[in-house]
């Protein structure tokens, strides 16, 4: 078994094809514009790949806006709860 599932029999049928079709002249200057662009594929996947696990490493590591809500802030536990203090009500001053 070889590259993609053919094999080398199946390969070496391919680049006489080739060399009869495009030439010896074409045929590496062909060679040089794939292998360049196969190099600019994997570069473009390297980065792309990095860049995201870039990403999702940062947003693991911030916490989001409901957990910072939801998480109590230290002061607050220690003075126990709030009550809004206002002035008496219209029932409380006219009974």
């Amino acid at each position: 078994m070889g590259f993609l599932g053919i094999g080398s029999w199946e390969i070496l049928l391919i680049i006489v094809l080739a060399l009869i079709v495009l030439g010896p002249a074409k045929l590496t200057d062909f060679a040089r514009t794939l292998g360049k662009t196969v190099r600019a594929i994997r570069k473009a996947s390297t980065d792309l790949t990095s860049a995201v696990t870039r990403e999702l490493d940062k947003a693991q590591e911030e916490p989001t806006k409901e957990e910072k809500q939801s998480q109590p802030s230290p002061d607050a536990s220690e003075q126990g709860p709030e009550v809004e203090k206002t002035g008496p009500t219209d029932r409380e001053r006219h009974p």
